[in-house]
């Protein structure tokens, strides 16, 4: 099945990537391999503290979102940015279905797909073509 739309929420630990049409969603969940990426700085060390961002990881989530023309991305934290610039590093054909990028604390997959559906109702009207301002 072909959904248009997708709205993924991440964080360094896991992606949850709901694929969806007005009457039908697909979803599916990205655990990101080897605990936990996000590590915190400590004094006295060099560098940011943070761990690099994890290519494999954000090349699965990309993998999950491959043939969505319009795209939402969610999280609490720095992820969905990474994500982001990932995407439109690595991924320049999904990087044009970007709609937006948001925050979002921990919403259910029930709260996030309805989220995602309210956007684009008002994203899609507001697209050249729709007949509607």
């Amino acid at each position: 099945m072909s959904f248009y739309h997708a709205v993924v929420w991440i964080d360094h630990k896991q992606a949850r990537v709901i694929r969806f049409s007005d009457e039908e969603s697909q979803s599916v969940q990205v655990a990101h391999e080897g605990g936990e990426a996000h590590l915190h700085h400590r004094a006295g060390t060099l560098g940011s503290g943070h761990a690099p961002e994890d290519q494999h990881y954000y090349h699965a989530v990309a993998a999950a979102l491959e043939g969505s023309s319009a795209l939402l991305i969610t999280g609490p934290a720095n992820a969905k940015l990474e994500l982001e610039k990932h995407i439109r590093a690595h991924h320049p054909k999904l990087a044009g279905s970007i709609s937006a990028v948001e925050s979002a604390d921990h919403p259910s997959e029930g709260e996030l797909l309805k989220h995602a559906r309210q956007y684009f109702r008002a994203h899609d009207r507001m697209q050249p073509g729709s007949g509607l301002r």
